[in-house]
This record gives C-alpha cells, structure tokens and sequence, in this order.
C-alpha cells in the first residue's frame, strides 16, 4: 500500500474516532459536535478534493451534526470509496501528510 494511502487512512480512523468519542460524554457530547462538525467537514473536503470530496464534506456535516449517528465511521468509508471500492490509483493528494 502507498504511505500517502496509509497516513490518509490512519487520518480517517482517528478523525471517526474522536467523533464517536463525543458520543461517550454524558450531556456535554451533542455540544462538542457542534464544534466537531464544520471542522471533519473542512477536514474532510481537504483529505479528498474535488467533487466527491464537497458531497462527502455535507455528509459529514450532516452525521456529526444529527444526534446518534456519530457511529457511522464517514472518513473511513470514504477512504474505502476512494481506494478500494473505486480503486482509484492515479490519486494524489494536496495536502501534505
């Protein structure tokens, strides 16, 4: 596997985790995702740019935003779109890991 593809994935993990951590704090959780959801979102169209990387931003968004859906692990399964499902092996990314 290409590092960039690695450190892009070892990125996704760990931004899907800090937003299923706000998920464990009692009454404080849902605010830290108010903060937490434009920032995966600028995140996440910086990770993957272009088109499929502004739709996966909103959808981002939209899933920290929304109660009880931090669950879904949205970087990971992009990563899984981009790489695995799509294959795409001419990809490079902007920015620097």
């Amino acid at each position: 596997m290409n590092i960039q593809k690695k450190k892009l994935l070892i990125k996704s993990v760990v931004y899907d985790a800090i937003g299923m951590a706000s998920m464990s704090i009692p009454l404080v959780g849902p605010f830290l995702d108010l903060a937490w959801a434009p920032y995966a979102a600028k995140k996440m169209s910086e990770m993957y740019p272009g088109r499929k990387g502004k739709l996966a931003s909103v959808i981002v968004f939209l899933e920290e935003i929304l109660p009880f859906t931090d669950v879904i692990p949205t970087f990971t399964l992009m990563w899984l779109y981009t790489f695995v499902w799509k294959k795409e092996e001419s990809y490079i990314e902007v920015e620097a890991l």
